[in-house]
């Protein structure tokens, strides 16, 4: 089979991972039981060894697909002159409270005929460990049982299934009326084969998952313009977060490339600092207190489990667990011949100075908006704002996780001030003991320090990195972060600036690579699918609402057939990197906050 298009899935989950679903009822990404598993359903980065699962019917049509209202069910609809038919894909949520587990992680499809008569095919061919580990297929009366050396799945059939090299495959036909359902689940490696059993009928299940997530979306206070893309952004989020601990995935897959044939793949199956901090934001906003507080005591956590120097990890695994090395899989061809396949993430150990930044305006506005803090979350924060006034004059990769050597990039000393001037302002709002004199000194010595030697003068514009004259769109989150005035005329030259050199129609490139800004890769990525959401709030908060408001309509158009975003877009509107991403969601959250506050005020949005 061809790979299909990055924005041509769904994505259904149970809180603890999720499975990509493509347009062809193919479920071709599945890492089981977690985000951070190694993947049980693998084609999206190699169509021969990677496994799949799909129910389709055997002659092609048209396909169409989208989500229950108001839940994150996914209904595939496959139209044919003799007939339509649909397919019912989600995992029941279990264990979304901290400390509970769920008795069992299940995928359940539902196959239904609307109309006439359609004939099927199933296929279902795991591949445990990325491929890697063997595995006996046995069939019993209620289906079959996939069993390598580290885990066993089963698959509930209503319909005999047949064995076919490691898969199972049924054909069957269904009329009018009538459905059917799957149960693919994990089971306990010492529970007997001929125990197979689905624990419900898929019914139950099915109403019972459409009740949760719309139980969850009630709590949404988000009522202006988008509201619906606002509200799929939101339960992508959720779809993302690891119910355990709260932590919420940067995305689900992992080497999705950012150029096909190139080399910038990634894992993204982790959490990332900041990340975490831009989401708690986000969530903050939408009335979400609830998984706020979730992810704050995990980023409290991590405070508690700093670097012998005082500083935090990069990233971590969803269980708050240090991420190792990077590890390639040499035989994945990975997607369209998009090599390497990487397991792990080699930029845990990286410094990246600008994710205190995002952490401390994080506390803050959790602090404000949510609970308050705790005195020992404070004293770590503390800890934290140490380090950066002993570090923030220091090259670091930067957001963008550089592998071509440490630079001193303006967006790290940016987002260093704002580390201790959220510090600052929690401190004297909470009355917590704070080196002031220290803080305020250090903040202040961090802004002249931008504004002289971060912007090229000749260039009208804040740059990437001292020294240099390549233009980044990080800079758009200056008066975003209250770093600068968003009709500063400094910040207004700079968004021209970008707007001719990194913008292709409403598309924004975080940099260009080549001489002047060299990453240490080859190749070229597409647009930076958050960038442009970036855009979209730097051009509201300068009072440039029509403008923000065509910009902000275009890049919706570029959302794939459900609402998701990858990483990264390309010119011509392909979603390129992992998917769905978070960042990118988060995006277009805040920016669909505060240009909607900004068009129903007289005034543009106050700092």
């Amino acid at each position: 089979m061809a790979y299909k298009p990055i924005g041509d899935y769904g994505v259904i989950g149970d809180l603890h991972t999720v499975a990509l679903v493509g347009k062809d009822g193919s479920i071709d990404w599945c890492c089981f039981p977690h985000f951070d598993s190694p993947s049980l359903f693998g084609a999206l980065l190699d169509d021969q060894r990677g496994g799949r699962f799909r129910i389709a019917p055997q002659d092609d049509g048209k396909r169409q697909q989208l989500y229950l209202p108001e839940t994150n069910v996914l209904l595939t609809r496959f139209l044919h002159c003799d007939g339509v038919a649909e397919l019912t894909d989600f995992m029941p949520v279990e264990g979304d409270e901290p400390g509970t587990r769920p008795k069992r992680h299940q995928i359940i499809r539902m196959v239904t005929v609307i109309r006439g008569k359609i004939r099927f095919r199933l296929e279902c061919r795991p591949a445990f460990n990325f491929g890697r580990d063997e595995h006996t297929v046995l069939l019993r009366p209620a289906g079959a049982v996939f069993r390598s050396a580290s885990m066993k799945v089963g698959l509930v059939s209503p319909v005999p299934l047949v064995t076919n090299q490691g898969a199972v495959e049924a054909e069957f036909t269904l009329a009018e009326g009538q459905q059917l359902t799957f149960f693919l689940e994990q089971l306990e490696m010492a529970v007997a084969e001929d125990l197979l059993d689905a624990p419900q009928t898929g019914a139950i299940a099915l109403r019972d998952t459409i009740d949760f997530w719309r139980t969850w979306l009630a709590q949404c206070c988000y009522t202006g313009r988008w509201r619906e893309m606002v509200q799929r952004s939101a339960l992508t989020l959720k779809l993302l977060t690891y119910a355990p601990t709260g932590a919420i995935v940067a995305a689900p897959t992992t080497s999705l490339p950012e150029a096909l044939g190139g080399v910038r793949n990634w894992d993204y199956r982790y959490t990332w600092i900041r990340d975490a901090a831009f989401t708690l934001y986000g969530l903050l906003r939408l009335g979400f207190s609830k998984e706020a507080g979730r992810f704050m005591q995990w980023l409290e956590a991590r405070c508690r489990d700093l670097n012998p120097d005082g500083s935090l990890q990069v990233l971590y695994g969803i269980d708050g667990r240090r991420i190792g090395h990077e590890e390639i899989l040499l035989d994945w061809e990975g997607y369209q011949g998009s090599r390497p396949v990487r397991v792990g993430n080699s930029a845990a150990p990286q410094r990246q100075l600008d994710m205190y930044g995002a952490l401390m305006d994080a506390a803050y506005l959790y602090n404000k908006y949510g609970s308050p803090i705790s005195y020992d979350s404070w004293m770590g924060l503390s800890r934290l704002l140490d380090y950066v006034c002993a570090n923030w004059d220091q090259p670091d990769e930067g957001i963008w996780e550089v592998r071509g050597g440490q630079k001193q990039f303006v967006y790290s000393k940016v987002m260093c001030w704002v580390a201790l001037d959220r510090g600052i302002r929690l401190a004297d709002k909470r009355g917590f003991p704070a080196d002031r004199a220290k803080w305020i000194d250090m903040r202040d010595r961090i802004y002249y320090d931008v504004m002289q030697r971060g912007w090229d003068h000749e260039r009208r514009s804040f740059v990437q990195e001292y020294g240099g004259r390549a233009l980044d769109a990080s800079a758009l989150v200056m008066p975003l972060v209250f770093f600068v005035s968003p009709t500063d005329p400094r910040m207004r030259s700079t968004i021209e600036q970008l707007q001719s050199q990194l913008v292709s129609d409403a598309l924004v490139f975080r940099y260009l690579q080549g001489e002047a800004a060299p990453d240490g890769l080859p190749g070229q990525e597409g647009t930076f699918t958050l960038c442009s959401f970036w855009l979209v709030e730097a051009l509201t908060r300068a009072g440039r609402l029509e403008e923000a408001r065509l910009i902000f309509e275009k890049i919706l158009s570029y959302a794939n057939h459900l609402g998701l975003y990858a990483e990264e877009l390309s010119v011509t509107g392909e979603h390129l990197g992992n998917f769905p991403q978070a960042f990118a969601h988060i995006g277009l959250i805040s920016a669909a906050y505060n240009l909607d506050r900004a068009l129903s005020s007289p005034r543009t949005v106050s700092v």
